[in-house]
């Protein structure tokens, strides 16, 4: 039922392998066993472009990227990822960001990078694997405590939802979001993954959050469509589990580590839970780091 999908993803990831060399449309139907015609037709299904477009968004997007963390010559960089001149690098750059790579280079700012497409999830794996008997040993969810120093957080804060499908299905953009946020992803502050979901709580209501924590002392632009809140120095409650296959195990890891979050008492190590001027951080990094469910505590009152 989901092959395409599959099939798409393989597509995205030959695409993403080698943004330089991309293999042609024709190598790819081959390889699939389908015709061009048709290979396009179910990507532009999939992911709402066509395949030349996701191959020039992905190439100027990983370009800006390069301006911004390294001293590499310009021309370089548009050989790098396939522009045929500087010249071409940059009127592409244009186009997509209004503003010129020497100029994004001298200030970065946030700008929509395309992200890499995702359109083979673990909903589909399990319906192509639900005739195949498989027994999945996962590890209890480990319990430690971080400390997290004063830091600033820009993103979204959306009090009508509290999981990760009803913030994305609520108007809020997910190819934009996470492309700009990763424009500035080299601000995240230092130990933190970058791009960070979470729950927060607002008159006893609560929210869900997306975006990314920088430094306390961060002054830079905040992108159109997000805030800034500072968030003070806390304590945190880790409920962590190590990296795991996230096509197979996804929905199960996360069922594991929230299942003993959401039903843990922290007194048992001398804290209580310290949420009402603080936020609950989610780390979803499947193959990288793992999945986390963090919540700020702190010491209990020392009884007389």
């Amino acid at each position: 039922m989901y092959e395409w999908n599959e099939m798409v993803q393989f597509m995205v990831d030959w695409v993403d392998g080698d943004l330089a060399t991309v293999p042609s449309l024709l190598t790819m139907s081959e390889q699939l066993g389908y015709s061009p015609y048709y290979c396009t037709k179910q990507f532009h299904s999939l992911t709402g472009m066509t395949l030349r477009d996701y191959i020039w968004q992905r190439r100027i997007s990983r370009a800006a990227l390069e301006l911004r963390d390294t001293d590499d010559r310009i021309l370089d960089i548009a050989v790098k990822f396939g522009f045929s001149s500087q010249e071409a690098l940059t009127r592409a750059f244009v186009k997509a960001f209004k503003i010129t790579p020497y100029a994004y280079r001298k200030a970065p700012r946030p700008i929509p990078l395309a992200i890499r497409s995702e359109v083979f999830s673990p909903y589909h794996y399990l319906i192509k694997e639900r005739d195949k008997m498989r027994q999945v040993h996962l590890q209890e969810a480990e319990i430690k405590i971080e400390r997290i120093p004063a830091h600033k957080f820009i993103g979204i804060w959306d009090v009508e939802v509290s999981d990760y499908g009803q913030f994305w299905g609520n108007g809020h953009d997910c190819d934009e979001v996470s492309g700009t946020l990763e424009s500035i992803s080299h601000h995240t502050l230092p130990g933190q993954l970058g791009q960070t979901a979470g729950w927060f709580y607002q008159n006893g209501q609560k929210g869900y959050l997306y975006g990314i924590p920088v430094a306390e002392d961060y002054n830079g632009e905040i992108p159109e469509g997000m805030q800034v809140r500072e968030i003070p120095e806390s304590e945190y409650l880790v409920f962590f589990h190590p990296p795991f296959d996230y096509l197979k195990d996804n929905g199960e890891v996360m069922r594991t580590v929230e299942q003993v979050a959401w039903s843990y008492n922290p007194e048992s190590m001398g804290y209580q839970w310290d949420e009402d001027s603080k936020q609950d951080y989610q780390r979803h990094f499947p193959e990288g780091y793992g999945y986390a469910v963090l919540r700020p505590v702190k010491k209990l009152p020392i009884e007389d």
